[in-house]
């Protein structure tokens, strides 16, 4: 038998990270290993014999910290980020400063030294810890460069000052040292800041999942006593009541009375679904009316909404580990420009028979001219202004990787209740077979008396009505509405459950019987949201397959699919169902997920892109990478064209960052170029890399 753990995890922020802490555990015996880096959950499985401290030590000691109870107030790595960019920030102004102003303590190299210093304290602090980790771990990254390249900048200013105090101001570069520093903070709190949504999406779920339980008790003399507690007391079997207007607190089976429940969040299904003795009953699913009692048949992590917190939560952490261009770029750069600078010392020295601290000069001085600011510049500067214009039409795009991503869809698919649709009832189909007049006002009359869902649409569609008498009106739960008239005819309005006999028009939402015969029935449908269909046919003629997947009714997703030209559709789809449907379409060809629902969050988080509306659930919202903020569909083909335009900037930026290197690093090498002048090609190159970026602004990009 298996036991369970789970840890939160300081300091596992990227893909990297989680993949690491994974291959350790395996190697140790761990199962089920579960590595999250956008939560910062670690869950793995252990057989019982085995102890769990092992197991926390070399996560330990591979530099991550495991969270303890006791570490509630732990500082959140966005906030942490955010006041070590504060601190820099206050020391780096005046540095950058003495470049614009002519006041001369500014020009003092002992100011500067003094200005530099805490703010290169913050870099071996953040960066240096995350450098030799990924020295460890086989896996350099962008931090290693910033921490080389910042270190190199700092040091080769002190020695400079220290040997060449005659002319110092050729030395000088701290301004470099905390630009590095401070500038690729920005950029780490940038996408601290755009991915704090998803980090707290399963928070999300698991308090929407609390609720308040009614148990009742009965003591040896049949005496009923009802205790309130929070659900995640209820045991198995436990009898609960739940009236109007009430979660259901757990899953369970109904046991007494009758009600309508809103299951939508998880099935999708538009219109509240009857429950009566023995229906199965879903954990966090509404009853819109009735008082009712259950029994308790699954409890804790067992239980509909538990298995949806588990999905959401594999789904996340299976996304293949995400490695930034850069990171890309910096894994091959890092060691090139590691053996250029002491190929550079050994040439100088021994066969250049240069002095010793003008050797070591010249190998810093390539540190220098390999710095990273603008690598560091090129994908924040493009994400920037790419969320910035994304945020004025109306579209919330939770960080680079997800434009990065974006412009390698191939197909989209679409949930339909509250994504095609809105979600609001309204009458599609309405055929009487006696008078209209009295149709309508005996309706009018019956629904006036219902406590229905679908009374409210009805009623606002068959407007004020001259009155039919009625007498004797009653509700019977589950079924209908019936009443006589004053010529004793017997009215029943209802579901079909009102038809005793087979009829040969049964499927319909609503009939109203006169005397037990069908005098006319209504149907409803869901209203089509605005500009669906014109998104969908921009969608097709761009040449992107579209899907419709839901968890309602056949005959209903075949409609709405008909309505927009979706060709393919999957019908009656239960959240983990979706997951999986989606799981092999994603392994087709990538694929954006268009939903709503508490149901769709898994689904959201497995696709290539999640996109949501910004009415949709709160889980809906912040398992998508994409938030449509003006809930209009028709945003979804510019999201398409801007993360296309904005990949395409940060590529181009990476190239003229990298072409800077590739040119300046030989030629510094070689002693043609001075480290004052590779600074102010350097800064010129930043200009360009911001210029670049700033045309996004203002492109076409549809």
């Amino acid at each position: 038998m298996n036991q369970t753990y789970q840890y939160q995890v300081d300091g596992m922020t990227c893909g990297n990270c989680a993949l690491t802490i994974k291959n350790q555990l395996e190697k140790k015996g761990a199962k089920e290993i579960l590595a999250n880096a956008s939560t910062g959950d670690i869950i793995f499985q252990l057989e019982e014999s085995d102890d769990v401290k092992p197991f926390l030590d070399t996560i330990e000691k591979l530099g991550y910290h495991i969270r303890s109870e006791n570490d509630a107030t732990t500082m959140q790595e966005s906030d942490k980020v955010k006041t070590l960019l504060l601190i820099s920030g206050i020391f780096w102004l005046p540095l950058i400063a003495h470049m614009f102003l002519s006041w001369k303590p500014l020009h003092q190299a002992w100011l500067q030294c003094t200005l530099a210093t805490p703010v290169y304290i913050i870099g071996v602090y953040y960066f240096g810890q995350s450098a030799w980790r990924s020295i460890r771990n086989r896996l350099p990254n962008m931090d290693l460069l910033v921490f080389l390249s910042s270190s190199a900048a700092y040091f080769y200013s002190l020695l400079g000052w220290i040997y060449f105090p005659n002319r110092v101001h050729d030395f000088l570069f701290f301004e470099t040292t905390a630009s590095i520093i401070t500038l690729v903070l920005a950029g780490h709190f940038l996408e601290e800041y755009t991915s704090k949504a998803t980090a707290t999406s399963l928070k999300a779920l698991m308090k929407y999942q609390k609720t308040i339980a009614h148990i009742v008790l009965t003591d040896s003399i049949g005496k009923e006593t009802i205790q309130h507690v929070e659900n995640s007391f209820i045991r198995l079997d436990d009898i609960l009541q739940v009236n109007t207007g009430e979660k259901i607190p757990t899953d369970g089976i109904l046991i007494k009375g009758e009600a309508t429940v809103d299951e939508s969040m998880l099935t999708g299904e538009s219109l509240p679904v009857v429950k009566n003795i023995d229906s199965k009953l879903i954990g966090g699913t509404i009853v819109t009316d009735g008082n009712i009692r259950m029994k308790a048949t699954a409890i804790g992590n067992q239980t509909a909404l538990s298995n949806i917190i588990r999905l959401v939560n594999e789904a996340q952490a299976s996304k293949p580990p995400l490695q930034k261009l850069a990171d890309k770029i910096s894994a091959i750069f890092v060691p090139i420009v590691i053996a250029i600078a002491v190929l550079t010392f050994f040439i100088n020295y021994f066969f250049a028979h240069q002095p010793f601290a003008e050797s070591m000069m010249r190998t810093i001085a390539v540190m220098v001219i390999a710095c990273p600011c603008a690598m560091g510049l090129a994908t924040p500067a493009a994400v920037m202004v790419g969320l910035g214009r994304a945020a004025r039409k109306g579209i919330l795009v939770k960080g680079g990787d997800s434009l990065e991503k974006i412009s390698t869809i191939k197909r989209f698919v679409f949930d339909k209740t509250g994504t095609l649709t809105t979600g609001k009832l309204k009458v599609k189909n309405k055929q009487q077979f006696i008078d209209q007049k009295v149709f309508d006002s005996v309706l009018y009359q019956l629904e006036l008396h219902s406590s229905h869902p679908i009374a409210q649409t009805l009623l606002a569609y068959l407007g004020t009505q001259e009155t039919f008498t009625l007498k004797n009106i009653k509700e019977i739960k589950g079924i209908g509405i019936e009443a006589y008239d004053f010529e004793n005819n017997y009215w029943q309005a209802g579901s079909k459950r009102l038809l005793h006999a087979k009829h040969d028009d049964a499927e319909h939402d609503l009939f109203l019987l006169k005397n037990h015969e069908v005098v006319g029935f209504i149907d409803f449908e869901d209203e089509l949201r605005a500009q669906a269909k014109e998104t969908i046919a921009e969608l097709n003629n761009a040449g992107y397959e579209t899907i419709l997947l839901s968890g309602d009714r056949k005959d209903k997703c075949e409609h709405i699919a008909q309505q927009v030209g979706i060709q393919t559709v999957y019908s009656e789809y239960l959240p983990e169902d979706k997951l999986k449907k989606l799981q092999s379409l994603v392994q087709e060809k990538p694929t954006a997920m268009v939903g709503d629902g508490i149901n769709d969050a898994p689904a959201l988080s497995q696709a290539t892109i999640g996109i949501s509306l910004s009415e949709a659930s709160q889980i809906a919202i912040q398992s998508a990478n994409i938030i449509l903020l003006k809930n209009s569909l028709a945003a979804i083909p510019f999201a398409i064209g801007l993360g296309k335009h904005t990949f395409i900037t940060i590529k181009q930026n990476l190239f003229w960052a990298f072409f800077y290197n590739v040119i300046a690093i030989p030629i510094a090498a070689m002693g043609f170029l001075t480290p004052t002048w590779g600074a102010g090609i350097m800064a010129l190159s930043d200009v360009v890399l911001i210029i670049n970026s700033l045309r996004l602004r203002y492109k076409n990009v549809k």
